[in-house]
């Protein structure tokens, strides 16, 4: 639902070298969005080398934050990474919609149904400062993690109603 909501001068988004990422690839160029190919499986330092040269570029970037295999809402370590290089904030956000379809998938993958209405929910900027230690970086990790159950399951409780 990203190019939905994305209103910036230019995305990329990082998908895996599997099927499904040349699958996401294929339907996010419809909207006129661009990929980066690597996961944390495959392929991952390619990837995070192309989300900064992106950056670089002037490109914002979009990251799912656990990875491709999971743990479902266990964040990776190359988002903080990448925040960390490049000394740019992460920008969190989730959505739910009041009709769908979830997926028994290990991300329980969330597909909006025909005629469904859609909520976005943002969280605040997460700043990794370009000297963050080990230490620093599992915190912001955590951070991230906790901010991200907050506000899916206030997306979540927002459609509980139309059920």
């Amino acid at each position: 639902m990203t190019p939905l909501v994305y209103g910036g001068g230019g995305l990329k988004i990082l998908t895996s070298r599997h099927r499904d990422g040349e699958l996401i690839t294929r339907t996010v160029r419809h909207f006129g969005l661009e990929t980066v190919r690597g996961s944390s499986t495959r392929g991952g330092i390619a990837g995070i080398k192309g989300l900064a040269r992106a950056l670089l570029e002037g490109y914002d970037v979009a990251i799912a934050p656990d990875g491709p295999r999971g743990p479902r809402h266990k964040v990776q370590s190359g988002i903080i990474q990448l925040a960390r290089m490049s000394d740019r904030p992460i920008f969190s956000f989730t959505f739910s919609a009041s009709l769908r379809k979830v997926l028994a998938t290990w991300d329980q993958f969330l597909i909006p149904l025909p005629f469904s209405h859609g909520v976005f929910i943002w969280g605040d900027p997460i700043w990794v400062g370009p000297t963050a230690g080990k230490k620093e970086m599992e915190a912001k990790a955590a951070l991230l993690e906790k901010i991200l159950l907050e506000i899916t399951e206030l997306a979540d409780r927002h459609y509980r109603k139309w059920r």
